[in-house]
């Protein structure tokens, strides 16, 4: 096939990032004056939507909480299951799909499709930074805190990291996925 033959994308993936706090779930909230969100919050930021977005928009917002922490990793399994766009049902109270706990106790759950949103809806991941967090955590349950990660870990990290993201380059909805700036201090020889 030509380029000229090749049709544009009508969906489109980005990556916003940036220091902590300085707006970045915000600027995702201001696409709501044109678009539908679904926000999925890792690491509970969903609040600044609800001061930040004009009331009048935020019926265009819906918020599915994934409760994240260190000893209950579960947003890097939750996000492998929801990104690959087919229907999923995700627990209310611990983020996680297909919940046998909350499905026994007869507990609400979100039903999410990413592939059946059309283009006037935009997907948002807030955060990168803790979906890998949960990935270091979800490789390394059951290790002391001060366990440093070996080469293999590392290895199952960029693993995980990339069966997400490869889910999202290849997307059939709209997504902005939000995440931290880091600085690495460079050790020379």
């Amino acid at each position: 096939m030509k380029p000229s033959q090749k049709q544009t994308a009508i969906y489109k993936a980005l990556l916003l990032f940036g220091a902590p706090k300085v707006g970045k779930t915000r600027l995702f909230g201001t696409l709501a004056q044109k678009y539908n969100l679904l926000l999925f919050d890792l690491e509970n930021g969903s609040e600044t939507l609800i001061y930040s977005v004009p009331k009048e928009l935020q019926d265009r917002v819906e918020i599915i909480s994934i409760p994240d922490t260190r000893s209950f990793p579960v947003a890097i399994e939750t996000m492998l299951k929801i990104v690959k766009g087919g229907p999923v049902e995700i627990c209310e109270e611990h983020g996680k799909v297909s919940c046998a706990l909350c499905r026994k106790e007869n507990k609400p759950f979100n039903k999410v499709e990413l592939n059946a949103l059309g283009p006037d809806w935009v997907v948002g991941i807030d955060s990168l930074t803790q979906l890998t967090n949960s990935a270091i955590a979800h490789i390394t349950k059951g290790q002391p805190d001060d366990y440093k990660l070996t080469y293999d870990d590392w290895g199952n990290l960029g693993k995980l990291m990339d069966m997400f993201l490869s889910h999202i380059q290849n997307a059939k909805y709209n997504v902005v996925c939000i995440s931290h700036e880091t600085a690495e201090d460079i050790v020379t020889g």
